[in-house]
């Protein structure tokens, strides 16, 4: 590359840069003036970013550029000067320019010559306003890719690039003391964070030590009372001198102990407080380096919220109030997604047209209210449009149609249960798929992305008056508050996100309903799960006359988990599982405690689905009214075959590896035993009378309870099509008898349901 071609190369960049600054002006200052089209400072802004970007334009040589910069102007000082009133439409072409502005100069030469090619009509269309005559019809097409489609941008490059403008912004200030900015790489400010997290941590186990002192002074002054209790009583009795001087000398150096004793601690105690601080500075600063204000994510949305509701007829604008939040830039970046699919979602589906506004009252421009703070350690959301809410017979209607549930149960529903449906995956309420909705993708993605940021989401809505989301996430995702419990004799810790609360039950506050046990909280009975069933830890030893509960929830969803004690709160550093590993089961990550002991994260969203398979299986574990976690009754397995021999053969196998086994005659009669009696198991001969066993396994198979039941056919037929019928049916294993031994049938059952006693 010659030197004249890094120059030009150079310009355009700065351009290219300038261009960024300058349309995010305009695009703000026009969505101002469509509200009120003569806001003096607007107009005053959005002439001069026009200005400024026609000049720069004119030194790179992008006549394109000049051209759709000056008409621009022209038009923002035609309503400065009060011989135009800037309209919707003025507003859309100047939007569009702002775009060709943007891209005009784009390092994509195929986005580059894209917008360039729309100048002539865009051009045209803006002279055509500014002289009072009407625009060509093809010029309403958009003249930019769509605002909402956020470009890919690699995190160093954008890193670089926010770094070069601001120094570039600080050099043409002049200010060069103070307040520099240095290029630092994301991954430099990720090990700086990392360190000082762990710092943060190290500094914690210093309290232990100090603890542990504190308890040693106490020995020695013990020790001290005793030897002055020996001295009395040797005053009294007749010691030899020798004893005597012994006793003195150990009253003395214990009493030097317990002063160097006392120095120490309290020496240790300032450095211990002043470490924190030091270590809570550090990684306060390190954190603020990753921070960024909220209103970084936010670019384009109040354009794109303006766009997507002229193009569905309708009139939209989005407040933001506390953009200055500050969050954790990965965070930041993760919430784009989300936070779009739900603004696109309230102009779709809540924002009205004018015509429906003007009927129920409101003003035909809706609003949709974005407020950001901090809470507890949290970035809490609350998204509300001033829509129509969300019309919950339509609802019920979507959730027959889909043979979600049925008519019957679906009227019994509560509201809360009823949008619940929203949130599942391929679920929309539109019959007709557009550009916007009806895909099916929308507040379920909404739920995942939010949920990979260990957050929450929840919505409420009034009919006629609109809906809120209220997300709450943290505010970096280097550490977590935890709160620490025993499970099974080792420390695991609960995101205080995911938690409800945290309580202590009484033996006799432990109900048995429908077969399983729960406890009354806020109003409502909440079923109780071991949490070393769910974890597959040995159950511990509860010596506390209460238990320890930790309520988890999710929606109208919630359970009670038994745990064996509360450690407490606790600040975590997390320390990602090695990606080796996979998906761990019921666990996020890992930590490490103020005394280095290594603990557990758990995935309160993978513990709730964990439970739901429980339940199914109505395998989960009983708490004996003591408060001793109690493992389940022997596991039940049903033998369905017509032949007497082979049912007593297999039953006398089962009941010697201590299973309870119950034996029926046919298919129907096995069937009866289901929708009356629990099982853990079913084995099964295909060919029987009144009800074979492939229509055993259908039926089993479509049965919402028993859907989950695990089957084994065992059958003298050993074709391949035999065996496929059967798997294909819905079994999970299939045995021939022609092969069949023992140890085969034995070893089948402790794949599929584990040993007797679970």
């Amino acid at each position: 590359m010659t030197p004249d071609q890094m120059k030009d190369a150079s310009m355009l960049e700065l351009f290219r840069l300038e261009a960024e600054a300058q349309t995010q002006v305009l695009s703000q200052g026009l969505l101002a003036l469509e509200r009120n089209p003569t806001q003096a400072d607007q107009l005053e802004a959005c002439m001069r970013a026009a200005h400024s970007l026609k000049g720069a334009a004119r030194i790179v040589g992008l006549d394109a550029g000049v051209q759709v910069a000056h008409v621009m102007e022209d038009c923002l000082v035609g309503a400065q000067e009060g011989r135009l009133l800037l309209a919707p439409e003025h507003i859309d072409a100047l939007l569009a320019g702002t775009d060709i502005l943007l891209h005009i100069a784009d390092a994509q030469a195929e986005r580059a010559a894209r917008a360039q090619q729309g100048v002539p009509v865009l051009v045209e269309r803006l002279q055509a306003l500014l002289a009072g005559r009407a625009p060509l019809p093809t010029a309403l097409a958009p003249l930019a890719p769509a605002p909402i489609e956020a470009p890919q941008v690699d995190p160093q490059t954008a890193s670089d690039t926010v770094a070069d403008n601001t120094l570039r912004r600080r050099s043409s200030d002049g200010d060069e003391s103070s307040d520099r900015v240095l290029r630092v790489t994301a991954e430099r400010l990720n090990q700086l964070l990392d360190y000082s997290s762990k710092a943060l941590v190290e500094s914690q186990r210093l309290k232990p030590l100090l603890d542990s002192l504190q308890r040693l002074k106490r020995i020695q002054a013990s020790a001290s009372r005793v030897l002055d209790g020996v001295r009395d009583a040797a005053n009294t009795a007749s010691l030899d001198p020798e004893a005597q001087a012994y006793l003195a000398d150990a009253r003395r150096l214990v009493g030097e102990c317990q002063q160097v004793l006392s120095e120490q601690i309290a020496e240790l105690d300032e450095f211990s407080w002043k470490a924190g601080q030091r270590a809570q500075s550090l990684y306060d600063t390190a954190l603020a380096c990753r921070m960024r204000p909220f209103s970084d994510v936010l670019g384009g949305q109040a354009r794109m919220v303006r766009d997507l509701g002229r193009s569905l007829g309708k009139s939209a604008r989005l407040e933001v109030q506390g953009v200055s939040t500050q969050v954790d830039r990965e965070v930041l970046e993760k919430l784009e997604a989300p936070l779009t699919h739900l603004l696109r979602n309230a102009v779709d589906h809540g924002i009205e047209s004018p015509e429906a506004r003007r009927q129920a009252g409101k003003p035909e421009e809706g609003c949709i209210r974005l407020l950001a703070r901090h809470h507890a350690g949290m970035l809490v959301l609350e998204l509300q449009d001033d829509g129509a809410g969300v019309d919950l017979d339509r609802l019920r209607d979507a959730i027959v149609r889909r043979q979600l549930s049925t008519a019957e149960t679906v009227a019994r529903l509560t509201e809360d249960e009823l949008l619940s449906f929203l949130f599942l995956p391929g679920f929309s309420m539109r019959e007709q798929v557009t550009e916007v909705s009806g895909r099916g993708v929308g507040l379920d993605a909404v739920q995942h992305m939010v949920r990979q940021l260990r957050g929450g989401i929840r919505m409420e809505q009034v009919r006629g008056q609109g809906a809120r989301f209220h997300l709450e996430v943290p505010l970096t995702l280097s550490v977590v508050r935890s709160l620490v419990v025993t499970i099974g004799g080792e420390a695991y810790a609960f995101p205080l996100a995911h938690i409800e609360r945290m309580r202590r039950l009484a033996p006799e506050e432990i109900v048995q309903l429908e077969g399983r046990q729960q406890f009354w909280h806020e109003g409502r009975h909440v079923g109780l799960v071991s949490a070393s069933q769910l974890l597959q830890r040995p159950d511990g030893s509860n010596s506390e006359d209460e238990i320890a509960v930790v309520v988890i929830r999710e929606r109208d969803m919630a359970y009670g988990v038994a745990v064996e004690r509360f450690i407490g709160e606790r600040t975590l550093v997390v320390l990602p599982l090695d990606p080796r590993l996979g998906k761990v089961q019921d666990v996020s990550a890992g930590a490490l405690l103020d005394d280095g002991t290594p603990v557990l994260i758990l995935d309160v969203e993978d513990m709730l689905r964990s439970v739901e398979k429980l339940l199914m299986t109505s395998r989960l574990e009983r708490i004996d009214p003591t408060g001793r976690l109690t493992g389940p009754q022997r596991k039940r397995v049903l033998v369905v075959d017509d032949s007497l021999t082979v049912r007593e053969l297999e039953r006398k196998l089962l009941l010697g590896r201590g299973y309870d086994v119950a034996v029926a005659v046919d298919g129907m009669d096995g069937w009866n035993a289901l929708r009356s009696e629990h099982f853990d198991l079913v084995i099964t001969d295909i060919d029987m009378p009144r009800m074979d066993g492939i229509e055993l396994v259908t039926l089993i198979r479509r049965d919402s309870r028993l859907q989950s039941l695990p089957v084994m056919v065992v059958s003298y037929k050993d074709r391949e099509e035999d065996r496929r019928r059967g798997l294909d049916a819905g079994a999970d294993y299939y045995l021939a008898k022609a092969s069949f031994h023992d140890e085969a049938l034995l070893d089948a059952v402790v794949d599929l349901i584990g040993g007797a006693q679970g």
